[in-house]
């Protein structure tokens, strides 16, 4: 029983080595082995112990006891039929899940791979019920085919698969060019990043009078629902968002890459539906977070930049180490709340060095803490506070046309208190919950309209504001809440693992009122760069939405393109 189960166990690891290779078309065939190995360590181990109680269930409950052979076809193939049916429908889920930031080729592997798979788990079924119609007496044929069946349900995927495509080279990075483009050299584009913010909040505390400044511009300017990304963590989403590329171009596909033993390249992504992530957090894979020297597209702080244009950037994901522009960037590893002069002297985490001081001193101040907060929303609500406060020293210095400041306290708070801001969607929360937690993300919420508040304030004719969410946050389903209670974290009610929509906000004097159809976080870009007076990159996914903005800006701009940015 024991080594038959041995058997079924490995389809089964092999099956999901498949479908790693398939969502990371670019990881080499020859870290094949290392990989493998460490799938067959970990949910190999796994399912030999599944398979093993199903096979001594099956003892106990049935009349009668097999007693099988080291390689038994009887229990091979159910346990093959099962193995089959496990991996066909991981490679079927994962192709949904990340079919839309897959490129073409590897889309059109993937469903090969899935669909010999998905054939062979059927002809398994198919021998399976044979052997039972024929009461249990195997032949020679069933036997010959189970086992050219299992043979070709690993060999065709990864023949479909290819050896890799091999990975991609970091971009270019332009020196800061000394000369203001067209549109104006007082014309200011300003970006509130707000993580984990969605309209499904908003509006309706908008509407109620409890968000002054959203109101204004939901009335006054533009909004539209922003199509995310997966997976959806900040490094892939806000990534896209600056490139105009999607990841499988602009290099950043996950948060991190992952590392089996005895390989030279990483895996971009690991599979869902399957805790990959535990491999990580048990030390079976290596990671290593991605940098912004790992960005195989140039962001849109680069473009502008080379083209003259002063920006100015705090907080925004995966900028570190901060590399020279024409302004000035603090990365997302400056660390506000604990960062002291000595400590920012000596890292990469401010550009340029003559600001570090001006940095120092911002930190030496502390503001006012403000309300008490809850033990898990401390260092994101200070940090935020830290982050605009920067942003706005630094500016003053060196005045910035494109100024961009991300926010994470929202999405922190929306984690762990959604629960008690949409209790109807829980089922299990008291009214004495909702009186003491409920207003804590709403919180937040009011802290984010303040700040909008003060950038509308600072508007001129002509600039433009956009408040934009990468991702929202929905809640957690009955089967994650019950498996975070399990590993010891049962207070987590939020998630955006579904990649649910964020949105995007534009106000300003020539903006055009109304709600407008659904983009995507890689038409941010695009329309920045239409806005500033600058050509779109035909290499780029997203789109220019000229549509936003009144008929004075865009009967004198047409949209217009040059065929890439990289390498300029």
């Amino acid at each position: 029983m024991l080594t038959n189960t041995a058997i079924g166990a490995t389809l089964v690891a092999l099956y999901l080595t498949i479908v790693v290779l398939q969502i990371n078309p670019r990881f080499s065939i020859g870290g094949l082995p290392g990989l493998a190995v460490t799938l067959i360590l970990s949910y190999g181990l796994h399912a030999a112990a599944a398979f093993y109680v199903l096979v001594v269930l099956r003892q106990l409950l049935s009349a009668e006891v097999i007693s099988p052979g080291w390689i038994s076809f009887r229990f091979l193939v159910w346990l093959s039929t099962l193995a089959s049916a496990i991996g066909a429908l991981l490679m079927w889920a994962n192709r949904r899940s990340f079919a839309a930031v897959m490129d073409g080729d590897a889309v059109r592997r993937m469903t090969g791979g899935a669909i010999a798979l998905t054939s062979c788990a059927f002809i398994c079924a198919v021998l399976l019920v044979n052997y039972r119609l024929r009461r249990r007496r195997k032949s020679t044929v069933s036997t010959a085919a189970l086992a050219v069946t299992v043979l070709a349900s690993v060999a065709v995927p990864l023949t479909l698969r290819g050896p890799g495509t091999g990975q991609l080279m970091p971009a270019t990075w332009p020196a800061p060019g000394p000369q203001p483009v067209a549109g104006g050299p007082t014309t200011r584009v300003t970006l509130v990043l707000l993580e984990g913010a969605s309209l499904d909040v908003i509006i309706p505390a908008a509407a109620s009078g409890r968000l002054p400044n959203f109101s204004r511009l939901l009335d006054d300017g533009a909004s539209m629902h922003l199509a995310s990304v997966r997976p959806t963590q900040p490094a892939t989403v806000w990534t896209s968002a600056c490139t105009g590329k999607l990841p499988y171009r602009n290099g950043i596909r996950s948060a991190a890459s992952y590392w089996p033993a005895w390989s030279r390249d990483g895996l971009e992504l690991l599979p869902d539906y399957c805790f990959a992530h535990a491999l990580v957090r048990f030390g079976l894979l290596g990671q290593r977070v991605h940098t912004s020297l790992d960005r195989t597209a140039r962001p849109i702080w680069a473009i502008l930049s080379g083209q003259g244009v002063p920006v100015g950037l705090v907080n925004w994901s995966t900028t570190h180490p901060a590399r020279p522009v024409h302004g000035y960037i603090v990365t997302d590893r400056f660390e506000a709340a604990e960062a002291s002069p000595v400590e920012l002297e000596g890292s990469d985490a401010v550009w340029p060095r003559d600001a570090i001081p001006l940095v120092s001193s911002v930190i030496s101040s502390r503001p006012d803490p403000g309300e008490p907060l809850d033990p898990r929303l401390v260092t994101p609500c200070r940090a935020d506070r830290l982050h605009e406060r920067v942003s706005a020293e630094l500016d003053r210095v060196w005045p910035a046309r494109f100024r961009a400041v991300r926010y994470e306290c929202i999405d922190a708070a929306g984690h762990y208190f959604l629960r008690y801001a949409r209790p109807e969607a829980f089922g299990d929360v008291s009214d004495d919950e909702v009186l003491q937690h409920g207003s804590v993300l709403l919180n937040q919420y009011l802290a984010a309209d303040d700040m909008v508040g003060r950038e509308v304030t600072a508007l001129r004719p002509g600039d433009l504001l956009l408040v934009v969410s990468g991702f929202g946050m929905e809640p957690l389903g009955v089967g994650k809440r019950l498996l975070e209670r399990l590993f010891g974290n049962p207070e987590l009610s939020g998630t955006h693992e579904g990649a649910p929509d964020g949105f995007l906000l534009a106000y300003g004097s020539l903006v055009k009122p109304g709600h407008y159809p659904r983009a995507s976080v890689v038409d941010l870009t695009p329309t920045v760069l239409y806005y500033l007076g600058l050509p779109v990159g035909r290499d780029m996914d997203g789109y220019a939405r000229a549509d936003l903005f009144a008929r004075d800006l865009t009967a004198a701009r047409p949209i217009t393109f040059i065929p890439s940015y990289e390498g300029r």
